[in-house]
């Protein structure tokens, strides 16, 4: 009886073995994946963040890498001390696992307060940054970030084409009699094209710019917020094999 108990056991273990092995090499996949969400937002994105006040979007960005950093870590750290049979490196793994958990229920929570207060946000700064800053000296960051919004969304102005009636450059010599910046254009490449401000030669988009860059927003805190659960739910799947693998090794000296 004794050796058939302590056979199960041994194949027990073996199975739990291989299972922590698999969810390891699928953990650490899941790692580069979430560290390339925020590399992408900060990368690809990062013109956009200029023009927002708050500093969450990045943060969350940024919570991101370092978790994804953390789990491919700790992925490689699992599969020591899964097939090494530690009971040390698996308490330190377990722990690990615990902290990347916290880590994305932060950037969940910042996510989630972000999405509540985003349309106020913009609603009062991004007309401000836009009239206020647009082709202003030491502003060069926002002009880029202004013109790439407009032509990659297709609209005029914060509000509307008529936000740019109060801008600082157009209303200075330095606009050329310019309306609007090129970047309204529908075909910016037209030189001084900004001058006619009709329909048919600038974007004019109910809700302006304000609407398409919330919408964007939004979208892609919901790609950080699925990107979080999921990753979330593989880890209390790996916690919980942990504890199983855990427990059925031999107790090791300290």
């Amino acid at each position: 009886m004794g050796a058939n108990k302590e056979k199960n056991e041994t194949c027990g273990t073996i199975c739990l073995k291989y299972l922590l092995f698999t969810f390891n090499f699928l953990f650490w996949l899941a790692g580069g994946a979430v560290m390339a969400v925020g590399i992408w937002t900060l990368v690809e994105k990062s013109d956009y963040i200029s023009l927002l006040s708050s500093k969450i979007y990045a943060v969350s960005a940024y919570i991101l890498i370092m978790a994804g950093v953390i789990v491919m870590v700790t992925g490689v750290l699992g599969c020591c001390a899964t097939f090494k049979e530690q009971r040390r490196l698996l308490r330190v793994y377990f722990v690990l696992l615990l902290c990347i958990f916290l880590l994305e229920i932060l950037a969940g929570v910042l996510a989630y307060i972000y999405y509540q207060q985003l349309n106020e946000e913009l609603k009062e700064n991004l007309r401000e940054t836009m009239v206020q800053k647009y082709h202003q000296p030491e502003q060069d960051h926002v002009t880029k970030a202004v013109d790439k919004l407009q032509q990659e969304f297709k609209c005029c102005g914060s509000n509307s084409s008529s936000d740019w009636m109060e801008s600082v450059w157009i209303r200075s010599i330095k606009a050329d009699r310019r309306s609007v910046p090129d970047s309204c254009c529908k075909n910016p490449v037209i030189k001084l094209c900004g001058r006619r401000d009709h329909p048919s030669n600038i974007y004019k988009v109910e809700g302006g710019c304000i609407t398409k860059l919330e919408n964007f927003i939004l979208n892609h805190l919901q790609i950080i917020g699925a990107v979080g659960v999921g990753i979330a739910c593989v880890q209390i799947v790996g916690m919980f094999f942990t504890c199983c693998l855990y427990r059925s090794l031999k107790s090791e000296p300290y």
